[in-house]
């Protein structure tokens, strides 16, 4: 089933590797990060936690972050709990319930330094409890708006890649196509795109990863301001000619996508990516129009990015 490649220079520069023994799965994930578990340091060394928290979801960052506030505010109620409510002046003594509700409003506004006053501690040890809160709850809203900041300002490529390639006629063969859009209101100029299709092949008693770069029909546009459809001509001076869509599901293939634009905002690069395993090419298929005239101007509908329709076969 493996074919030797010999028109083809194998790139050795991806980054990762030619043992595909010792590898496994696809080697970027769809939303681009790479597909790798660190081990063998604890969680705490192997994590950026300033990385990881600027590049998460919006949900999520929002779901931890109030799922901080929460537990933070829990574990200082549950200490003025157990020292006694009545050493908080002002607070209404009633049912445990009742003056745990009590003691964890009352840590939630010294944490957040609110103090609307109507509760003080009362006595050495639970001033000190809420001295350290207070000096907490500004060191965090410190840290809080470093990270919003840095979220807020971070250039991003915000652009959305189809679900799937599809394989597709194309002049008087086939081509491998995907296509991408922007979702946002940014300007991004002099867009410029990679493929490289990575493919295990047995070599004697081995088994290797190899490496190859595809070329496009438009590798770089001016200005990204509708969809893009990338589109690599399947013929004899490409890698996947001659290979059946079962072939390169057996070996694996994946379809490697970097793009790197200019924005002209943020006066920077931006730089995305994402893949295609084999079981993502569609044959025989084609991408519907995403755009259309109304009004005087051109209306993108990025709902359809996913949208094809199957191809009767010849």
């Amino acid at each position: 089933m493996a074919r030797s490649r010999p028109n083809f220079q194998n790139e050795l520069n991806t980054g990762f590797g030619t043992s595909s023994s010792e590898s496994g799965g696809r080697f970027y994930r769809k939303d681009g990060s790479v597909n790798v578990v660190r081990r063998g340091v604890p969680l705490f060394d192997r994590l950026s936690w300033f990385h990881t928290l600027l590049s998460m979801g919006r949900w999520k960052f929002w779901g931890y972050l109030l799922l901080f506030y929460v537990v933070i505010n829990l574990f200082f109620a549950l200490v003025y709990y157990l020292i006694g409510v009545q050493h908080l002046n002002g607070a209404k003594i009633g049912s445990p319930l009742a003056q745990f509700v009590e003691a964890f409003f009352f840590s939630a506004q010294t944490y957040t330094t609110v103090g609307y006053g109507h509760v003080s501690p009362d006595g050495l040890l639970v001033s000190s409890i809420a001295a350290f809160e207070s000096f907490l709850g500004v060191m965090t809203l410190a840290l809080m708006s470093g990270l919003f900041f840095g979220r807020f300002s971070m250039p991003r490529a915000y652009l959305r890649f189809s679900n799937v390639a599809l394989i597709a006629p194309y002049k008087d063969g086939q081509a491998l196509m995907f296509r991408m859009v922007p979702e946002k209101n940014n300007q991004l100029t002099d867009a410029e795109v990679k493929l490289t299709l990575a493919i295990r092949i047995h070599e004697g008693d081995k088994e290797q990863n190899k490496f190859y770069g595809l070329n496009v029909e438009i590798p770089r546009i001016n200005v990204l301001v509708f969809n893009w459809t990338v589109v690599h001509p399947i013929n004899e001076e490409s890698p996947l000619y001659g290979y059946s869509l079962q072939e390169l599901k057996a070996m694996q293939a994946e379809l490697l996508v970097f793009l790197k634009a200019y924005d002209e905002v943020f006066a920077n690069n931006v730089i995305t990516r994402t893949s295609y395993t084999a079981s993502e090419f569609i044959p025989d298929a084609k991408f519907k129009h995403m755009y259309h005239s109304e009004g005087g101007t051109t209306v993108l509908d990025i709902d359809k990015l996913n949208d094809f329709e199957l191809l009767p076969k010849a």
